[in-house]
């Protein structure tokens, strides 16, 4: 899983000009969901976009030391395949998304989960599969990507060590999925 994440004063989400959903203060997430995610991507996921220390702390007038969860502000989620292209030539392929019905029930579930995590009533998201127009007002600029681990096949099928750190691979280093 891959979100696109940012900082914003405001954001919203509209289908044919319909307000669908809108948030105050927090994050606006882009999800990618690949064709490879698992149950663990989602929870490793879910902890990262819900521990991710992106806001500052107004007191002790430090940056990077609060969450979404430390400020009580709001996620608003929109689905989003095409963070997982490849391009062929000039166009875009997205070989690598989930399939549409698969990918449905598993951003459902990813939301579902953020908010058994949290607070239901912060978290919101689009129309799954919608055009959408997403409208946000920037909080820096900050925006970061971050993607869960991809476990590399072993080389030795019946190897009986434990995953190590040379295991994973994406752009996060952390390894406790």
């Amino acid at each position: 899983m891959k979100a696109l994440i940012q900082r914003v004063k405001n954001a919203s989400v509209s289908v044919n000009d319909e307000l669908v959903s809108s948030i105050g203060q927090g994050l606006c997430v882009l999800i990618g969901i690949s064709s490879n995610d698992t149950r663990k991507d989602m929870e490793y996921l879910v902890r990262k976009l819900l521990s991710l220390k992106i806001f500052n702390d107004e007191e002790d007038n430090k940056r990077w030391k609060r969450n979404v969860v430390d400020c009580d502000y709001e996620l608003l989620c929109v689905s989003q395949f095409t963070l997982y292209n490849t391009l062929k030539g000039n166009k875009p392929d997205f070989h690598l998304a989930m399939a549409g019905e698969q990918s449905k029930e598993f951003y459902e579930e990813f939301i579902q989960m953020l908010r058994d995590k949290y607070k239901p009533e912060k978290v919101k998201d689009g129309v799954f599969g919608a055009y959408m127009q997403v409208t946000l007002q920037n909080d820096g600029p900050v925006t970061l990507e971050i993607e869960s681990p991809v476990i590399k096949e072993k080389v030795a099928k019946n190897s009986n060590k434990g995953s190590t750190k040379d295991d994973y691979v994406g752009l996060n280093a952390d390894t406790t999925r």
